[in-house]
């Protein structure tokens, strides 16, 4: 017991210190190895990243164990491991910094309005349920903070409105855009036949095809929400954060497009918003 209130009487004096600056500096460095596990997630880098930790912890053992060789060689190891690991990381290291600069306040992409919002669910729910009806496959990518550029200068450029009608000309079968993806920003068809990244996931069940592997590649590289509409089932699925959501009825697919694009837009204005983006979300298991 006296081991007890000796224990207790530190841990009190050691939480009275604590200060808001060192809490501020726990929870960034929290969220940033929250997202580096999240991108060696959905990267093929789990068997590199465990490799770096035994390396790390074989460096850490030598030293403990005074074995002056071995930590030698792998302290070398490792200092040349760094400049590999930025090499062989490049992709993944420049798609989380151009997340992290367009998710900063006065950088990042625009949003549009509610009325617009508004506007494009109604038309695309439209669209997609007269495609699933069809089996007209299609590809729609929703920007929003970040900003799509590169895939948009991929495609044609329309800057047009959102309707029904448009949408289903596009991704009509003997359209000449109708195998690429149609990329939305700010209420307006910006671009249609742009060619989106695949995802490198392992782990997909195997009856997904390109249109699907490109739509949760671009969910995976961007905050973007897709919708994809399968040519063979004609069911509507969507794509968010990596996550896909398969065979929508037409209410739920226009509800997780009105709690994705209109109530994300109406609470994520605060002059705090972009570090939400930043704290770990709670994350809903991929349906394959």
């Amino acid at each position: 017991m006296p081991q007890f209130h000796v224990t207790l009487q530190r841990l009190t004096s050691l939480l009275s210190t604590i200060t808001i600056a060192d809490i501020v500096d726990i929870l960034l460095v929290a969220c940033l190895i929250y997202q580096i596990i999240k991108l060696v997630r959905r990267t093929n880098s789990f068997h590199v990243a465990r490799g770096i930790l035994l390396i790390v912890l074989a460096l850490w053992l030598s030293g403990a164990m005074n074995l002056r060789m071995m930590n030698r060689l792998l302290q070398r190891t490792v200092e040349l491991g760094l400049i590999a690991l930025v090499i062989l990381f490049q992709p993944e290291l420049r798609r989380l910094l151009e997340r992290m600069g367009s998710t900063i306040p006065f950088f990042g992409g625009g949003r549009f309005s509610q009325l617009e919002a508004e506007n494009e669910i109604t038309q695309t729910v439209m669209a997609c349920t007269q495609m699933s009806a069809t089996h007209t496959g299609a590809l729609i990518v929703f920007e929003r903070t970040n900003m799509l550029e590169e895939q948009i200068l991929s495609g044609t450029i329309l800057n047009a409105d959102i309707t029904a009608e448009l949408l289903k000309n596009i991704f009509f079968v003997k359209a000449p855009l109708h195998d690429g993806a149609v990329i939305v920003r700010s209420g307006r068809i910006a671009a249609a036949g742009c060619v989106l990244p695949l995802t490198g996931s392992t782990n997909l069940s195997p009856d997904l095809g390109t249109r699907h592997r490109a739509g949760i590649g671009m969910s995976e590289q961007s905050d973007a929400v897709v919708v994809i509409v399968s040519e063979e089932t004609g069911s509507i699925s969507v794509a968010i954060d990596g996550m896909l959501k398969r065979r929508l009825t037409p209410e739920t697919f226009e509800a997780i497009l009105r709690a994705e694009l209109v109530q994300q837009e109406q609470t994520d204005n605060g002059p705090f918003a972009f570090l939400k983006r930043w704290l770990p979300k709670k994350q809903e298991k991929r349906d394959e």
